[in-house]
């Protein structure tokens, strides 16, 4: 057993010490927290009770939830129109990260900013590939965003509801509406024009995740026919937009036994013309998808399930496909599945699908059903290559889940009646009812590492708590600060506060600061809301680690991020944000903390 009186520096000692190996490289951030935890614990300085208490923790998982339900919103419902819908006229980098950071931080500022992240992170991450732009470009502005945003309101963002709450508790009039509103948007305007315009240059650019993406595209020739009621029918070509559609090009048009090719730009659209379009996988994806009034080929529509993939397989040398064409295959019966497009030697092939003759190696775009991945086990003609998107087509049933979810959202929000824990348990649980999410979605979805990180995160917060290890630096930087006035103290009180977010994260870091801040203020006998004011915005200034919020967590992964890449743009804008807040806060006090 370690003596008490040396217990608060052993930890911050060993806190120290793992978040240096871990800005090194030299351990994982979950190896390095379970390091950490295993040594409080066999040194007494956690009980395992402690450590443990982690995986019982609402917040942790509350978001475990939240990647579950968006995953299901996802599979399940074309949210990605949506969002479509709205990014629509962002076409470069700095356009979309402007609009998104800018959306986002509205968005966060009437919900919780967690599940704001949990359901763009998908998008954001797909919108770059699209536009050959690293995720590592544009995930940190998605969550640093939220985190601006949640700050304007009461209601977004746990810090100021937990803050709120000890207010209450020690019988103190709450936090001031046009407090927050004034002060939270002029930190979230100056970060997010900071980001757009300077800090995005400090975004790391993980050029493998793009890399292996772009590598992967082909170009597809992919057959289509237009429905009797298309808004296509009776245009031509430049009425029709089909000049100048993103990604993939009108190739030929099949009218009966006419071939018409090239097409020119005067051409009419009939009803039942065979449309030849070619472009890159992806591309070919979202033309699929769109609402033009067209449609794949008669094999590629009779599904009865309202869930299939988009998938990329090939042809295997010892295949019984070889040298038959698709029709006399049987293709679409034998694997449930129908051949969209077929790519052969790094050419696009041409043609009735029906009357290509597959060939050893070709890759063929598929439309499969949800047992096309078994079939394939049972036949082994093909080798999956990839998958690149689900297509939905949700039945009744979903939509009056869909239904039945957003009504008691409805009126959870309004009523307030539970927090967010048991408000999710309630989605999921009708999600589960409803076959929304599934078993193969929990261990598809959930990142053990990220959990370790949550859990071992909160073990370690857990140790400086109960050393009072904070306390006791925060009481020698107050003191330090105390003789030179009250604008220093407030720095003081900010930097404390900022430090301990980056470590032990938000919640923690107002735990150990408010009775600091209700103490001062009393002892010096004014206001406390500028005090109470400067925790927060110092807790919430959670840039420069990714334990430090539960979004910068949730992005931690997709990004494919490190440690020092938060702390390279973490720390200007952490800078920025502060001086920000700093500055708002005595303007708004300037009686009380000016002589």
């Amino acid at each position: 057993m370690i003596p008490p009186d040396i217990q608060p520096w052993i930890v911050i000692i060993v806190v120290f010490t793992i978040f240096l190996l871990i800005y090194k490289e030299y351990l994982k951030p979950a190896v390095s927290f379970l390091i950490a935890v295993l040594f409080f614990l066999i040194t007494g300085i956690l009980s395992t009770k402690e450590v443990l208490s982690g995986f019982s923790n609402e917040s942790i998982i509350s978001i475990m939830m939240l990647i579950l339900i968006t995953t299901g919103l996802r599979k399940n419902f074309q949210l990605e129109n949506l969002f479509d819908a709205i990014f629509k006229k962002s076409k470069t980098y700095r356009g979309f990260l402007f609009r998104m950071m800018s959306q986002v931080a509205i968005l966060s500022s009437i919900i919780n900013n967690t599940p704001v992240v949990a359901l763009m992170t998908p998008y954001v991450v797909d919108w770059g590939k699209k536009h050959n732009i690293s995720p590592s470009k544009l995930l940190i502005p998605l969550s640093y965003a939220t985190i601006m945003g949640g700050m304007i309101t009461l209601i977004g963002t746990s810090t100021t509801l937990v803050l709120n709450g000890f207010l209450l508790d020690y019988n103190h009039a709450p936090l001031l509406f046009e407090d927050l509103f004034t002060i939270g948007t002029a930190v979230t305007i100056t970060g997010i024009l900071f980001i757009t315009f300077i800090g995005q240059r400090l975004l790391p650019d993980h050029k493998d995740v793009t890399r292996a993406y772009s590598e992967n595209k082909r170009e597809y020739i992919v057959e289509t026919r237009i429905l009797p009621d298309s808004k296509l029918i009776g245009k031509n070509l430049l009425e029709a937009g089909m000049r100048n559609l993103k990604g993939v090009y009108l190739v030929e048009i099949l009218r009966g036994k006419r071939t018409i090719s090239p097409v020119g730009p005067t051409e009419i659209l009939m009803e039942e013309d065979i449309l030849f379009f070619a472009g890159n996988t992806h591309d070919i994806v979202e033309l699929i998808n769109s609402d033009m009034g067209i449609e794949l080929p008669k094999t590629a529509r009779s599904y009865d399930s309202d869930k299939m993939e988009i998938v990329e397989a090939v042809v295997n040398n010892f295949s019984s496909l070889i040298n038959k064409t698709v029709k006399q295959s049987d293709f679409r019966n034998r694997y449930n599945a129908a051949i969209v497009a077929i790519h052969r030697n790094g050419k696009r092939i041409r043609g009735k699908i029906g009357d290509i003759v597959l060939q050893p190696g070709d890759l063929l775009l598929l439309y499969a059903g949800p047992d096309f991945r078994n079939r394939v086990e049972i036949y082994r003609d093909l080798f999956i290559v990839s998958k690149l998107r689900d297509i939905v087509k949700p039945g009744k049933k979903k939509y009056y889940a869909l239904i039945l979810m957003s009504l008691c959202a409805l009126v959870l929000l309004i009523f307030s009646k539970l927090t967010l824990f048991p408000a999710l348990m309630i989605i999921l649980s009708i999600m589960i009812a409803f076959n929304l999410i599934t078993m193969q979605d929990v261990k598809r979805e959930l990142d053990l590492s990220m959990i370790a990180i949550l859990v071992f995160s909160l073990a370690i917060g857990e140790a400086i708590i109960k050393t009072e290890a904070g306390n006791m630096i925060a009481n020698g930087i107050i003191s330090v600060a105390q003789p030179y006035g009250i604008i220093t103290i407030l720095l003081a009180l900010m930097i404390i506060t900022n430090v301990l977010a980056s470590v032990i994260g938000n919640i923690g870091a107002v735990s150990i600061s408010f009775p600091l801040a209700y103490a001062i203020s009393n002892s010096l006998g004014i206001e406390g809301y500028p005090f109470f004011l400067t925790i927060a915005y110092a807790a919430s200034a959670a840039f420069m680690t990714p334990i430090s919020y539960q979004t910068n967590l949730i992005i931690f992964g997709p990004g494919g991020y490190k440690f020092k890449d938060f702390i390279r743009i973490g720390l200007p804008v952490n800078i920025l944000y502060l001086t920000v807040a700093m500055l708002m806060i005595i303007h708004r006090y300037h009686d009380l903390l000016l002589p």
